[in-house]
């Protein structure tokens, strides 16, 4: 159990906190200056923003919107495909916990969230430091 779990989220910060967080975050990705860890993001920025706020909103106790567009998140077998090492579970984070001070997320609220963005960024790591499959 993380700590979103023990209230809301959703209910407290809104779906449209939950749109900003993620703009904010993937323009902070589309601008990475490094090709290792840009080049794994599609290059359609709106459908990667909705598919993330629409992902959180669920995860965070609101309407199942990400279920009903795109099914089961299922998120270790959505990002199989993208090389996702230590390092860039480490970058995500960088990028994530920016978009959080940015919006203006604070206190228990991003701290809740950094514990859930911690633990599922490493939880699909699927690359170990010499780029060997680890799953």
């Amino acid at each position: 159990m993380f700590k979103i779990d023990n209230h809301n989220l959703f209910e407290e910060l809104g779906l449209p906190k939950l749109v900003e967080l993620s703009t904010a975050f993937y323009t902070r990705v589309y601008a990475d200056e490094d090709p290792w860890f840009r080049n794994m993001f599609p290059d359609d920025m709106d459908s990667a923003i909705q598919n993330q706020y629409e992902f959180f909103a669920q995860r965070l106790g609101g309407p199942q919107i990400y279920s009903a567009r795109k099914g089961h998140p299922a998120l270790r077998a959505r990002h199989a495909s993208f090389p996702i090492t230590k390092r860039a579970a480490e970058r995500w984070l960088e990028h994530m916990n920016a978009a959080l001070d940015e919006v203006g997320i604070a206190g228990i609220q991003k701290e809740a969230l950094l514990e859930f963005f911690t633990d599922t960024a490493f939880f699909l790591q699927n690359l170990d430091d010499s780029n060997q499959r680890i799953y």
